[in-house]
């Protein structure tokens, strides 16, 4: 009956929405998020120069911005919940050193520092300040890479419901 087919359609729109992706690109210098220190007032800071806390804190600023634009843009303003996927490419400047060859292609691995894990937990962090995403501890699934190219810098992030998917099938 009719009934059950616009029953059947409002449950399919129902699982579309909660089954969102949101992707967007941000600029700038990918920063790792970086070790806490213990000081000897009892107070935590992060590791290294002012300079570096800095560039770790504007990094981590952009990546939040750019995620709340998207929350409003692509959600409407519905924070991401449940099992979430993460995937991030991370793009830093291809330094002259590289081959003629590699450098016509435009992009190459970055096989040097920072650390990919690192990257990955200050965008996570990101997210959750946002409130694009709930809490980075629903993030069952990450694919990341860091690559040199020419051209832009910075980072393009997707974010994926999963929903009710079982665990043992393939996501991607």
């Amino acid at each position: 009956p009719a009934s059950d087919r616009s029953r059947d359609g409002a449950a399919d729109a129902v699982r579309r929405h909660r089954m969102s992706r949101v992707t967007f690109d941000v600029y700038g210098s990918a920063q790792p998020q970086g070790s806490k220190s213990l000081m000897p007032n009892g107070a935590m800071l992060e590791g290294g120069t002012a300079e570096l806390r800095a560039n770790r804190r504007n990094w981590r600023s952009a990546v939040a911005d750019a995620a709340a634009d998207a929350l409003a843009d692509q959600l409407d303003g519905r924070q991401m919940d449940g099992p979430l996927s993460l995937d991030v490419v991370f793009r830093a400047p291809m330094p002259a050193s590289r081959s003629k060859a590699i450098r016509v292609a435009g992009r190459w691995w970055k096989p040097t520092a920072p650390d990919l894990d690192k990257l990955v937990r200050s965008v996570g962090d990101s997210l959750t300040a946002s409130g694009l995403i709930k809490d980075d501890a629903r993030i069952v699934a990450l694919r990341a890479m860091k690559i040199e190219v020419d051209g832009w810098t910075g980072a393009t992030i997707s974010v994926h419901e999963i929903g009710n998917e079982p665990a043992d099938e393939v996501i991607w």
